[in-house]
């Protein structure tokens, strides 16, 4: 009976370490992710002020019956519009899923775009933006942008930019919560961002190539190239 006490004490024992292990490793690196980025996370305001921006990254979101923008998805394509008629970056860049026939995040944020005036040869597409790693590899490696404004909701934000800088980039963010979403729904995007920050933290050290690369679109040229319709 001795014997069994004692090792239910050690299994015991082992679990309550691992579990604080866990939660040290868990807000070491949320802490390191969140602190590194905040110094580069910009009001609106004060990223107008910042010169030689190659692009405004837009990053990509759910859309509903495969051609309603989401909330998120429409917040964050209007602060990028907002961003860009304030003259942050004469170039845009719509980085999302577009992996299957049936489903286009970037063609429907680019028409938002032309939808507002915006010439459409300004507004590029990324349409293996599948990750926010992969959308900021790609913008570095694909498009060659080098100074980048990113756009998203504010509990990516932190995250989206430190990717951008790890990979080298010089890399500003706007938040775009221009309303309250449901409250399940910020639940949801807390727990799951605080894993993914952990996830990507290990990412940003081993630094892998993303889904697709291809041949280079310099963001200095036309945003045509990266189209696979046409805009009028």
């Amino acid at each position: 009976m001795k014997a069994k006490h004692k090792k239910l004490k050690i299994i015991l024992i082992v679990f309550f370490v691992l579990v604080l292990c866990g939660a040290l490793v868990f807000g070491t690196v949320n802490g390191i992710v969140v602190g590194k980025s905040k110094p580069y996370i910009l009001s609106e305001t004060d990223c107008a002020a910042l010169e030689d921006a190659d692009c405004i990254l837009v990053l990509g979101c759910a859309v509903w019956n495969s051609e309603t923008l989401s909330p998120m998805l429409r917040d964050r394509v209007t602060t990028g519009l907002s961003l860009y008629q304030s003259g942050v970056s004469e170039k845009l860049l719509m980085s999302g899923d577009h992996g299957r026939e049936n489903y286009d995040e970037v063609n429907h944020m680019k028409q938002f775009f032309v939808d507002a005036g915006v010439d459409p040869e300004v507004v590029f597409l990324d349409h293996a933006g599948f990750s926010t790693y992969e959308s900021m590899y790609r913008a570095r490696d694909i498009f060659g942008v080098k100074k980048v404004v990113i756009v998203t909701q504010g509990y990516h934000l932190y995250r989206a930019v430190y990717i951008a800088r790890a990979l080298g980039l010089d890399a500003y963010g706007v938040a775009s919560d221009l309303q309250d979403y449901a409250l399940y729904t910020d639940v949801r995007n807390a727990i799951r961002e605080s894993l993914a920050r952990i996830k990507d933290f290990g990412v940003c050290i081993v630094k892998p190539e993303p889904t697709y690369l291809g041949d280079s679109i310099p963001i200095s040229g036309s945003a045509s190239l990266s189209d696979d319709k046409e805009y009028v």
